[in-house]
């Protein structure tokens, strides 16, 4: 029988679940953008930040009691694949939204690889439209060339216009440098973000998991680390050369990380970010013959997991993501055959505070900085603390809670993750877009 796919999902019925007054009461306020780390409260009036520290209840205020939790901005992820317009059953931008929800974003910025792609003004607009009535703020990220062809550029200030903080061709690397060379230039007179997909598509060749042991004893094609390397070193020469900016996605392998901690200590103008699977799993799952473990970067060497929490913890890592990738079951069936991709909104913060805080690499405050604040200064969003006046955009969260992911804790439309079964320390417990609790742990 076939499924009818709609070009775009279906809006949610929305109940009213805004509350005028809500009192977070008793919780750590964990606001790295004001230097600040305290026990006290908050106070929510008509969706925004009313009050924040040693703050009286008021009289018939919903009370959230954040006794052993921590409030801080809401998380905001700037690399997810929402599938909408196009894709559909696989994801779309509710069912996208609500899994960011589960996970503690506020806000999320959607790569532009749908069907159609988004590189005009229009399909902007109409995704922008819709997105009103989400369950997390939707920032969209704009092609870098027409159709992602890597060909002809895309009209840059008629996309700003629309709605587009960033410029891409995700999914996809730009091939010609001198293509990429003068979208940077363009991109950088509008204070627009570029977001590299560093990978060397003739080194890969049909590869489908690393270049290594695994992939040798497996008799399947590998993916080079020099493929990511070398677009790594390219696309900082050419930030370099012409004082522009570069961000690189999705950072996988220890070469990437050392080029751009030099490339940082010359003061190119470069930042970075990489996903909890690259910390925490290594290409020796992939044994299992499981698509599942197949992303695009792909899992890698221990070395390369080392080398990356190193770059989170010495700075060298802006940002954490989770590039979430959903699937349909039926095409991650075949191992061989199936598309490189997971999800990854609902476990994110859980696997980054396991990664990362649980093992004393990071501070708390620090995991805040990586998920909440640098995020939105590399985007250019607003939001990055929690000031009065601010919309309440918050997510409430439990460091020390141990849980084990079940697919109950999905809210994607699609199951394809590595991390089902795993135990995790740090738990999202509610999540707040403009004072509506749009999550909350039951």
């Amino acid at each position: 029988m076939e499924r009818t796919v709609f070009p775009f999902g279906e809006a949610p019925k929305k109940g009213d679940r805004t509350v005028e007054t809500i009192f977070i009461k008793g919780v750590r306020i964990l606001d790295p953008a004001q230097g600040r780390d305290e026990m006290g409260n908050i106070l929510i009036t008509d969706g925004k930040i009313a009050a924040v520290g040693q703050v009286a209840q008021p009289d018939g205020a919903q009370i959230i009691d954040g006794t052993g939790l921590c409030a801080s901005p809401g998380f905001v992820d700037i690399h997810v694949h929402l599938r909408d317009p196009g894709f559909t059953h696989k994801e779309d931008i509710f069912s996208g939204c609500r899994a960011a929800a589960a996970g503690g974003f506020t806000a999320v910025a959607c790569m532009p690889n749908t069907n159609p792609p988004l590189d005009t003004p229009q399909s902007l607009t109409q995704l922008l439209e819709r997105a009103k009535a989400a369950d997390a703020r939707i920032y969209p990220v704009a092609a870098i060339t027409r159709g992602q062809q890597g060909a002809e550029l895309c009209d840059y200030p008629a996309l700003q216009a629309a709605g587009a903080v960033a410029i891409s061709d995700d999914g996809r690397p730009v091939k010609n440098a001198a293509i990429m060379e003068e979208a940077m230039k363009q991109a950088y007179a509008l204070h627009l973000s570029v977001i590299s997909h560093c990978e060397d598509l003739d080194i890969i060749d049909g590869g489908i998991i690393h270049k290594g042991s695994v992939s040798e004893e497996l008799g399947v094609k590998g993916m080079d680390r020099a493929s990511e390397d070398s677009v790594t070193a390219r696309e900082i020469a050419l930030a370099a050369a012409t004082g522009t900016a570069i961000h690189i996605a999705h950072v996988s392998t220890q070469g990437s990380v050392a080029l751009i901690r030099d490339a940082k200590r010359r003061g190119v103008q470069v930042t970075c970010e990489t996903a909890p699977h690259y910390m925490l799993l290594t290409h020796e799952e992939l044994r299992r013959r499981d698509a599942n473990w197949r992303m695009n970067p792909p899992l890698r060497e221990r070395e390369d997991c080392q080398a990356i929490v190193e770059g989170v913890r010495d700075g060298t890592i802006d940002a954490i993501i989770t590039d979430h990738a959903p699937h349909a079951p039926q095409e991650k069936a075949d191992f061989l055959k199936a598309p490189n991709g997971i999800i990854g909104l609902e476990t994110s913060f859980a696997a980054s505070c396991t990664a990362l805080v649980k093992t004393g690499v990071i501070s708390l405050s620090r995991l805040v900085e990586l998920m909440a604040v640098a995020p939105r200064r590399i985007l250019n969003l607003p939001g990055e603390s929690l000031r009065v006046g601010q919309p309440a955009d918050i997510t409430i969260f439990d460091p020390g809670e141990e849980w084990t992911f079940t697919l109950e804790d999905i809210r994607s439309k699609s199951r394809n993750t590595p991390f089902l079964g795993m135990t995790f320390t740090g738990k999202v417990k509610y999540t707040l877009l403009e004072g509506r609790i749009t999550y909350q742990d039951k």
